[in-house]
């Protein structure tokens, strides 16, 4: 497909979405969203894609909504926010949070509002030292959207959170890290040729397995123990079975590497 706003690679089972407005610091707008739901959609479908990786264009990962999209004028009609999340973000975060293979955040630059949540849809964040990440909802009188007010007291604790969301101040890479928001801080060199390598390393993996791993992860913030443990269980019944187990234990016996099909 030809996009506009985004572009979309594919190479060697990894497939990269780049947001790709670099003069509005790609920030979203309704025609951007739709090609990101339809670039997702395609990306779900397609079963030779094993790895997922989401970045930006320019000097900047996401700055979040353009204003200027939907600008409301102080006497204009009040905008209904809640419609937009309600079409637009929260069904790109749940495709992006169920994509059926793992997923990377390589977070470029300014990383705003709403485009400061997006990565931690993803399985692992990486992130440049000179991205930031700014919770910049408080300054327009908003909450935190995009899984904000999930994401962040789970990463960070609920007194970092609040820190973050009331005060609007920007956060670097290397804080990020140091505060485990984030996987990895790079220097700017190295951060898309290091996640290019990490993302060709899981494209080659037990896809299937990688995809419970962050259900199970996902689903145990929410369950008591037992009920943990009771999950562990059934995917652990259902991955034994796999064509990929019986390669992983064939390999490691034989002492060579394993040729994972992702089934």
């Amino acid at each position: 497909m030809t996009y506009e706003f985004i572009q979309v690679d594919v190479t060697d089972g990894v497939a990269t979405l780049t947001l790709n407005r670099p003069e509005r610091l790609n920030s979203f707008t309704v025609a951007m969203h739709d090609e990101v739901r339809a670039a997702l959609d395609a990306i779900a479908a397609d079963r030779s894609i094993r790895c997922f990786v989401l970045t930006g264009a320019g000097r900047g990962f996401c700055a979040g909504q353009d204003l200027s999209d939907r600008a409301v004028a102080p006497d204009a009609e009040s905008v209904d926010l809640g419609a937009s999340i309600e079409n637009y973000y929260k069904p790109m975060l749940q495709r992006l949070r169920a994509l059926p293979m793992p997923t990377i955040a390589a977070v470029n630059g300014v990383a705003a509002g709403a485009g400061a949540n997006i990565p931690f849809a993803c399985d692992l964040v990486y992130a440049a030292e000179s991205a930031s990440f700014i919770q910049s909802f408080s300054k327009l009188g908003l909450v935190p959207d995009c899984g904000g007010t999930w994401w962040l007291p789970r990463l960070v604790g609920p007194a970092r959170a609040m820190g973050l969301t009331l005060l609007g101040e920007k956060l670097t890479a290397t804080q990020a890290a140091e505060w485990g928001l984030i996987w990895r801080c790079l220097a700017d060199d190295e951060l898309l040729p290091t996640v290019n390598k990490v993302a060709l390393r899981l494209a080659v993996g037990p896809t299937r397995g990688y995809v419970r791993t962050r259900q199970a992860i996902d689903a145990a913030m929410l369950l008591p123990f037992d009920g943990a443990l009771d999950l562990e269980r059934d995917y652990q019944r259902e991955l034994g079975r796999s064509n990929d187990y019986r390669e992983g234990v064939s390999a490691f016996i034989e002492k060579r590497a394993a040729n994972f099909s992702g089934q």
